[in-house]
């Protein structure tokens, strides 16, 4: 669908100057656009690749000489990536999901479909679901017994929600992720060799040989509205209380929530970071890819953790870390430093040492 440069403006709350009433029908690289791209040059040093591309329009920065560029219209952006967030919502189809229930899903006869949902082919609705208005669900998702689904819901390939499972409203799900699995909690019939680790830290006197017991997930997962579930991440429902993620919470690829974790709102988790069973995340806190959370801790509201680390204790509220394990960043790249110069430290100890050894 077209768009002109002035209602694109409009919708951005942006100022734009030219040819306002040209239509542009997608955005590009400025060196790929083409005649009918809007080109992406919100920072003047994408500015070159304008002359490279074919585009008569573009996204400046404020103040850029857009007519100097070779530009018939132009949408300036105080703030280049929240204008493009924007205009992607505003280029962006979605999936191609045929109003009403397919003729190849299964939905049980006491789910409750709400008007104007939209179910793909291969989708199975278990007993008792509920599905909130406008919702899509797109081929092959499942949605076990009892789940609850908010309004303008967006479930893509290969979901699977499981039961119980309570979502609020503008849930998007991509593919393969899931919702509600059972939680990995197991015990042995004596005290097993984690458990004495933890108390010795590292000593062991004995080794028995131990078999585990399961211990069942009662529990399901709460999450609030305008929440996003990236890629085949993983949240697990409670042993007994609920897992629960908070509203505006955003989780990246292959991201996974264990049992009992409540994470707060306006979250901000990236790839494959792992939250282990019963921690506690505040509002706001930022994740890095690849960081890790100890079971039975809280993080603080507004914690950032760069890609990595690994936190082992409380975090307090607004803390920086950095590192394994997890310490103040700018301690973090002090400790680096100094590990830099242990080369030569150490080879201005074996100069001592010689000295030594001939006096």
């Amino acid at each position: 669908m077209a768009h002109s440069i002035s209602q694109i403006a409009a919708a951005l709350g942006a100022d734009c100057a030219g040819a306002t009433d040209l239509q542009v029908s997608g955005a590009a690289e400025p060196a790929q656009a083409g005649p009918d791209d809007l080109a992406l040059a919100v920072n003047p040093k994408y500015a070159d690749g304008l002359a490279l591309g074919q585009a008569r329009a573009a996204l400046l920065w404020p103040g850029a000489d857009w007519q100097g560029l070779g530009l018939q219209a132009a949408i300036f952006a105080p703030r280049g990536r929240l204008a493009m967030a924007g205009l992607t919502a505003m280029l962006d189809p979605g999936p191609a999901i045929a109003p009403g229930i397919h003729a190849l899903s299964v939905v049980d006869p006491s789910a409750q479909i709400a008007a104007g949902a939209a179910i793909g082919p291969f989708v199975t609705i278990g007993a008792g679901v509920m599905i909130g208005p406008r919702a899509r669900i797109a081929s092959h998702v499942s949605i076990a017994e009892g789940a609850h689904i908010g309004a303008d819901a967006l479930i893509l390939q290969g979901a699977r929600i499981g039961a119980r499972v309570v979502i609020g409203d503008r849930l998007i799900c991509q593919p393969g992720a899931v919702i509600g699995a059972d939680g990995f909690s197991f015990v042995t019939p004596q005290k097993s060799g984690v458990e004495e680790i933890r108390e010795s830290l590292g000593q062991r006197d004995q080794i028995t040989v131990q078999s585990w017991t399961r211990i069942h997930s009662l529990g399901a997962v709460t999450i609030g509205d305008d929440v996003e579930i990236g890629a085949n991440a993983c949240i697990d429902r409670g042993t007994i209380r609920n897992t629960m993620i908070g509203s505006g919470t955003k989780l990246d690829n292959l991201v996974h929530i264990g049992h009992n974790v409540v994470v707060g709102r306006d979250c901000l988790l990236c790839g494959q970071v792992g939250i282990a069973g019963s921690a506690r995340i505040g509002d706001r806190v930022v994740m890095g890819g690849q960081c890790g959370v100890n079971d039975n801790i809280f993080v603080g509201d507004d914690v950032i953790c760069g890609g990595a680390t690994k936190v082992f204790t409380n975090a307090p509220a607004g803390r920086v870390l950095l590192g394994y394990p997890a310490v103040k960043m700018e301690t973090h790249v002090e400790m680096q430093k100094a590990l830099r110069r242990l080369p030569r430290l150490a080879a201005k100890v074996a100069e001592l040492e010689k000295v030594i050894q001939k006096s």
